[in-house]
Order: C-alpha cells, then structure tokens, then sequence
C-alpha cells in the first residue's frame, strides 16, 4: 500500500516542487480553446495575442480540431477546453444535443466574401436558375459554412433541392479545396467553397459568382464560446482573455502589414492570398461587441441585439431545413445561451479609460440603408440574383389594401430581406387571369406600389432601393401536375420580391 501511495503522489509532489523552483509559480495557468484555420480566428490565436496573455499570467494555446464541432463542444462540456469558437449555426446544431454546455460572451467576425456559391455559367447564371434545373450537382463541405449557405438561400429564396436532407446534387467533400477540385475537373456543376478558393474558381473563365458573403449581413457569424463553469467561477479568466483579445484586434487594425505576416504564418499562403483573405472577413471591435451585437448601449447611442437577431434567424433557417423540427433552444429562450455581462463590463471600463471610441455609431441597419436614384434603363442592367420565398400577400377583397395577414407575411419577407443589404429589390404585382386585362394592369400595379409603401414607412427602406412593377395576368405561373383550376387561380394573384445586383 505504501508503494502504491508513493507511486501516485510522488509525481504529483515533485510537479509542485518544479513549479514552485521556477517562473512558472507566477504563471496563472494555461488558457485551452478550441479552433480551426477561419483567417477569423487568427488574431485570438496570434502571437501578439499570446504574448499579451503572457503578460497577464497565462499561456493561450489554441488547439485545430479541423472542425470537428461534435468533438470541441464535447470537450467544453467535460471541461478540456475553457473556450471554443464556432458559427452560430454550427453551435446550435452540435450544442443542441448537449444542452449547450458553453455560453456565448463575444462576436469575433462576420464572413464577407469568405464563402461563395460558384457556377459554370453553361449551368447557372442566378439563385432562380437553381429553382428550375432537375439536375444540377453540387459539391460542398457538410457541417460547414458551406453547407449553411446552401440552407439560408434554399428558406430564403426557396430552392427545394437544397433543403432536402439528401440528393443527387449532393456531393459532399472535405473541405473546399476537395470541392474545388470537382469543381475545376467539371465533376459538378456548382460548388459552394471558402476562400482562397473562391478567388481561385473566380479566375477560371466561364465561372460565375451566384452569391458571396460580401452580400449578406447576420448570416455566417463566428463567436467565441465560454465553458459555464468558467463564466461562473473564474470570470477574471474570461475578462483578461477579451480584454488582451480586444486590444490585439486593435494593434493589427493599426497594423495591417503585420495582420498579413500572422495570415501567412498560420495558413501558409504568399501575400497576395493572404491580402484576399484579410479582406474576406470582418472583425467585431468591442464597440461592435456592445453597440451592434449585444445590444449595449452607453450614454446615449443607440443599439441593436444583432446576435439575438441571428440566433432566431438561424433557428429559422435551420427549422425549414429540417435539422430541427422545433425551436432546439431552452424554454425557447435565445438569451440562455449568451452572456453580455463580460462585454458590458469592459465596455463601460474602455470608454471610461478612453481604450474605446465614444464617436462610434451603431452600425447601419441592413434595411435603412442608402441608396442612390436609378433611371429605369439602369434598373433593366441589373442582374437578378433570385426571388425571396413570400407566402401570399393578402389584400382587401378586389383592393390594394393590405389585409392584416398580407402584413404578416411582408413583415416575414423583410426578416429575410435583412441578410441581404446590398440588394435593390423589384416588387413585381400579379394578377389572376380573369377580368379586364387593363383593370388587372392597374390593380397589379397597385398593389405592388401598396408593398413598397409599407417598407418604406415601416421599416424605413429607402425609396430608391425599390422598383414597382404590374404585370397583370401576363406572367403567369406554371400550373403544377395533377393541379386543379381553383388551387392554381388561387396562386396567380401575388406580389413577387426580386432580388436585383448591378454588375461590376
């Protein structure tokens, strides 16, 4: 027994010796968190940032899982990891089934440009194209951004292909560079990649960009994810990690030529590719943090709860997808998975000390943004990028007046319109095929015009991102196999939101 006592604490008393005989006694202990190669994640895990945590008593050490995120929050739950970064989405799909062992304390980025649907343009040229074609094939990472994308334009613009759970389009690799691969060979017809190969598809002929991440806001959001015992018992851990974290993010915004040395460092590409990727993502500052994403507001500056609002909306996209068949969320509730109170408390310290900017404003609203005025032949150049999916907007019988239920769905339509800021958008009316064909011109009209307005004056979209269009009974739809009259009269009526991008 003695022997035994001694083979098990022995170790464990000369591990104290050794730390008390050496600089490690002032050592507060090594910080785990959990990542993969996003260029997003570069700056927690640079060395500026691990030199900065030294200072403070700890050492960071950042640990590639590849993304596998069953494995990382599996390892926040047992306590391996006392961090983890992920997407949104990718959270609340793996964390689901653990009950969410981590709480989100920080927005680190968005993706903007990182990820793209490409397209031989012989295959497709729009988001529309896809809702048409029976046998398109397209490759992508599963469990990925990727495979989000596919999902938010397949609710968002209903494309049925892509919210099935499996298909003959479906050809799943690992990891972008694989799809590109299939891409380039002409194996597949589309691919959804993540940068550098994106840029890498783009400078092929014949390839099309059917939609990036340039072009969309609250969609592919990364974030970085405590352990609950760490945010309950050791929140000085989690204040030096987002303070040093923060002051690190301002350090490369200062120096971008340094940002490109730890790119290339930590993904091992030449300059001109790392230039492309530093220009794919956009990083949340800690005024973002408070002001844009967690809704805290100082002084008098307005705020938004953006990351709620992503919260939601993914659930959303993920619900028509059918990864869930009900909110996955406990009690429903988006706020038992974040934690504002680490970000609120170095807010207020950072304005107070100056580290923060009091000038900073609130970032533009998706939907109140400016536009500039266009002459009806510059709206004809634009490029249809797809139709958002709108139940049917109900108006006053033979009116253009909006009924309560046409409100509800336009308020739907405009929760989806705020992933896409940069798109002008067409509201084209229908009518049935009956009637006056000049009455039916003048009624589409109309209640097109009746669409607009309630943008405008509720939500505040600028006028001048908005064209109104009747076409009366002109264009009407394809009436479906085995349908009968009266269930396709009843979808001829109807106000279309067309998605519309100027080319470059």
């Amino acid at each position: 027994m003695v022997l035994v006592a001694a083979k098990i604490f022995m170790p464990n008393l000369y591990d104290d010796l050794q730390i008390d005989s050496s600089d490690a006694a002032s050592t507060k202990g090594t910080i785990h968190i959990g990542v993969d190669n996003w260029v997003g994640y570069i700056p927690l895990c640079s060395s500026h940032m691990k030199k900065t945590m030294r200072r403070r008593g700890y050492i960071l050490e950042c640990i590639n899982d590849n993304a596998n995120y069953k494995e990382r929050f599996s390892n926040i739950k047992n306590g391996k990891y006392d961090f983890a970064v992920a997407t949104v989405d990718s959270y609340i799909i793996n964390a689901s089934k653990m009950n969410f062992p981590g709480t989100i304390i920080s927005v680190i980025d968005e993706s903007k440009g990182g990820d793209a649907i490409v397209a031989w343009e012989s295959s497709a040229d729009s988001i529309e194209d896809l809702k048409k074609s029976n046998d398109l094939k397209i490759a992508f990472t599963p469990d990925s951004p990727s495979s989000y994308l596919l999902k938010a334009v397949g609710s968002h613009f209903d494309v049925p292909m892509f919210k099935q759970r499996s298909g003959f389009w479906q050809k799943e690799t690992d990891g972008s560079s694989a799809a590109l691969n299939l891409f380039l060979k002409k194996k597949v017809d589309m691919a959804v990649l993540w940068e550098p190969d994106v840029s890498k598809a783009l400078s092929k002929k014949g390839v099309k960009k059917i939609l990036g991440t340039e072009d969309t806001s609250k969609l592919i959001v990364d974030i970085l994810i405590a352990n609950r015992s760490i945010s309950k018992n050791k929140p000085e851990l989690i204040e030096a990690l987002l303070e040093n974290y923060f002051k690190t993010l301002k350090f490369y915004r200062g120096d971008e030529e340094s940002l490109i040395k730890e790119i290339k460092r930590q993904s091992d590409v030449n300059t001109e590719q790392a230039k492309k990727l530093l220009h794919s993502v956009s990083w949340a500052s800690l005024a973002d943090n408070g002001l844009s994403w967690f809704g805290i507001a100082y002084a008098d500056q307005p705020a938004n709860e953006g990351l709620v609002e992503t919260i939601e909306s993914t659930i959303d996209i993920l619900s028509d997808s059918g990864d869930f068949s009900s909110n996955p969320l406990p009690e429903h509730n988006p706020y038992r998975i974040t934690n504002s109170s680490f970000i609120a408390d170095l807010y207020e310290k950072a304005m107070n000390i100056g580290f923060g900017n009091k000038n900073t404003v609130v970032q533009d609203d998706s939907l109140t943004r400016e536009f500039k005025a266009l002459s009806t032949n510059s709206w004809k150049s634009l490029k249809e990028i797809g139709t958002l999916k709108v139940r049917p907007i109900s108006f006053q019988s033979g009116t253009s007046v909006l009924s309560d239920e046409g409100k509800e769905e336009l308020d739907k339509a405009l929760q989806q319109l705020e992933h896409y800021p940069n798109f002008r958008v067409v509201i084209k009316g229908h009518t049935g095929l009956r009637g006056d064909k000049k009455i039916n011109l003048s009624l589409s009209h109309d209640r097109a015009k009746s669409v607009a307005s309630y943008m405008e004056d509720i939500y505040g979209v600028n006028s001048n991102r908005l064209r109104v269009i009747g076409f009366g009974g002109t264009k009407p739809l394809r009436k479906n196999a085995g349908e009968s009259s009266r269930s396709y009269n009843y979808r001829l009526p109807r106000v279309e939101l067309s998605l519309v991008a100027e080319l470059l």
